[in-house]
């Protein structure tokens, strides 16, 4: 498969050696000193595009991948609010393709699956609060992570006493989500449901970005044989 990767900082480069060792090409690095490379046409040959950029680049970098007819995966964070709307239309009604995921560790995939039954076990207990925590490098620029996000939204689809998720609340109907920003740490998360009696808790500890760069380049497999707006939810059926 030919792939073209868009950012190439400490993910981008993860990415490129596990899409080699895994058989694949790559034909176009396209980073902030080379955008012209979108007009290239070994852009335009890329079966899939890889981007990890920043959240305020990423839309922009879809459009543009998209002009050429080049489907891509994501795992750029905090464009969703701008812009969710306008790629859900491109996908659905355009013609173009997004595999996105906050997160693509299969790790991440396993944990959320287990978030979900647990918050519909929990449901049915209310001597139980909850509440979420995430850490990350100090690098990261958006808080909560997106995947705390989506843990989050998980939770609050499932547990009736939850109407929402927010940062700082006491509100008794929020769901607490708190972050943490401290070295180098690739990203922990972790649910909490306090009782007087007792606490249970689930945790996501990466050891590094490893997991998440496979996963990432199993998305592109995946991706290059479907379309619309794709999610982790399509590729693993749990």
């Amino acid at each position: 498969m030919k792939i073209a990767l868009i950012g190439y900082g400490k993910m981008g480069r993860m990415i490129e050696q596990i899409a080699l060792e895994r058989g694949h090409e790559i034909v176009s690095i396209i980073d902030i000193d080379n955008q012209q490379d979108f007009d290239s046409p070994e852009f335009q040959s890329a079966d899939v595009a890889i981007e990890f950029t920043a959240p305020q680049v990423a839309y922009q970098n879809y459009l543009k991948a998209w002009a050429k007819g080049v489907k891509v995966v994501s795992g750029s964070t905090g464009w969703m609010k701008e812009h969710g709307d306008d790629v859900r239309k491109a996908c659905a009604e355009d013609g173009k393709t997004l595999f996105w995921a906050s997160n693509f560790s299969i790790g991440v995939a396993i944990f959320s699956a287990v978030n979900r039954y647990l918050a519909k076990i929990m449901n049915q207990f209310p001597q139980y609060d909850v509440e979420m925590e995430e850490t990350h490098h100090v690098h990261k620029l958006d808080h909560p992570s997106g995947t705390a996000i989506t843990l989050a939204e998980e939770i609050v689809a499932e547990i009736d006493r939850k109407s929402a998720w927010a940062e700082d609340t006491t509100d008794p109907k929020m769901l607490r989500v708190d972050h943490i920003r401290r070295g180098e740490v690739p990203g922990i998360h972790t649910v909490r449901y306090d009782s007087d009696a007792d606490l249970i808790t689930i945790t996501h500890d990466a050891h590094s970005r490893k997991g998440f760069a496979l996963g990432a380049v199993l998305a592109a497999e995946y991706t290059k044989d479907h379309e619309g707006l794709l999610t982790i939810s399509d590729m693993f059926k749990f």
